[in-house]
């Protein structure tokens, strides 16, 4: 069995298929159904104060911490689509019940593709019908299954994302979208993670919240949040093996940092691989604003485009950053070379070269605190721009 995927942990049966709703043609809709024992539950969602209709519906089915299953389709967010986008939540997630033989409110819904137009109803109807009986084949709980479920939320990913561990007799599996619409407050992404560990409700959503605030919620690519982020964990129990609340944990946040390095690794017109860390900040909250600053800023973004060595960018970033510093006092490195020390130029500091695909930075706020944060983040590439240009069309 393989240690990855959503159906490499004991308990879970996937599905997908072709309903029609992208307008490649290519597989839009999967299932994902918890056999337990148990159906604990946790998730986090975007903070996005415009929240489309599966966030809405799946917050409120999530919040006594407990799922069979979760639905998704993809090519369509049902975002900002009024009552009608409600109702037509509710119906998807009232359609599996029925078929599963259990409350509806146990069913979680997750949509992701073009905001503002409403579901094609009569494709994911047909779409659900198709799952029902996939999901009762054999091979619903093969590793096949798990990565044809992870192919089957991609938008504009180019592959598949999936993750997972091996504890001793447990496992984690996983799976996420997501490569654009990418800013903190998660991502424009879809994550399910399942476990066959034996978890308790309160250890399930404090190792959830832990892992997404150091790992998804560091990874911003565009300054985008989306309307439709959510991240979800489902466990079986049926490993009938518990592991400690920390090291369930510290498992868990390694599983999420591997999704967030392949969703940076395949970010829309990625060809740098941006890391930003911020020390001698007052606290470690500062150093985060700080990064996050940096990260976002476009003309960085462009000089790490270009192989630009170009610090001037990072430290006229920095500085409108709303936090301690000492602007006199500024460092900053490329690839462990310094380039500007006391907020002035090192000599030799055009000449680092950052034409890999992998550029670490690292500025030093100079308060003489040890605050520190990392984010990822990317360039900001042609291709970047012709992608987000054309998604409606």
């Amino acid at each position: 069995m393989s240690s990855l995927g959503i159906t490499a942990p004991t308990g879970f049966r996937a599905a997908s298929t072709t309903a029609g709703i992208k307008a490649s043609g290519k597989p839009d809709m999967c299932l994902v159904v918890n056999d337990g024992p148990h159906d604990v539950a946790a998730g986090v969602f975007t903070r996005n104060k415009v929240r489309a209709a599966p966030v809405e519906l799946t917050s409120a089915n999530i919040s006594d911490g407990h799922l069979r299953a979760v639905v998704f389709n993809a090519g369509n967010a049902n975002a900002c689509t009024g009552e009608q986008g409600i109702k037509d939540a509710r119906d998807m997630a009232s359609a599996v019940s029925s078929f599963l033989h259990c409350d509806a409110h146990d069913v979680a819904v997750c949509s992701t593709g073009i905001i503002g137009d409403h579901l094609p109803m009569e494709c994911v109807n047909a779409g659900i019908d198709a799952l029902s009986r996939g999901i009762d084949s054999t091979n619903a709980s093969s590793d096949d299954a798990g990565t044809a479920a992870a192919e089957a939320i991609m938008t504009t990913d180019t592959v598949p994302k999936q993750a997972g561990y091996v504890g001793d007799g447990w496992r984690i599996g996983a799976m996420v979208k997501g490569v654009g619409m990418i800013s903190p407050s998660l991502a424009t992404m879809l994550c399910c993670i399942t476990t066959d560990a034996v978890v308790d409700v309160d250890t399930a959503r404090d190792a959830l919240r832990g892992a997404a605030s150091t790992t998804f919620d560091r990874l911003d690519i565009d300054g985008s949040t989306s309307t439709n982020d959510t991240a979800l964990l489902l466990s079986s129990g049926a490993s009938g093996v518990s592991p400690s609340p920390e090291e369930f944990a510290h498992t868990l946040h390694q599983v999420c940092n591997d999704l967030a390095s392949q969703m940076q690794s395949d970010a829309e017109g990625v060809t740098k691989r941006v890391s930003i860390k911020v020390i001698g900040a007052a606290n470690d909250s500062e150093a985060l604003v700080a990064a996050r600053t940096i990260g976002r800023d476009n003309l960085t973004k462009c000089a790490m485009f270009g192989s630009d060595p170009n610090w001037g960018r990072v430290l006229a970033a920095v500085g409108i950053a709303d936090v301690e510093m000492d602007p006199h006092g500024i460092s900053v490195s490329f690839n462990d070379h310094v380039v500007c020390r006391n907020s002035a130029a090192v000599e030799g500091s055009w000449d680092v070269d950052i034409s890999g695909p992998d550029i670490s930075v690292v500025v030093d706020l100079g308060t003489g605190s040890q605050g520190e944060a990392t984010v990822r983040t990317t360039d900001l590439s042609f291709s970047y721009v012709e992608i987000n240009s054309a998604y409606t069309t």
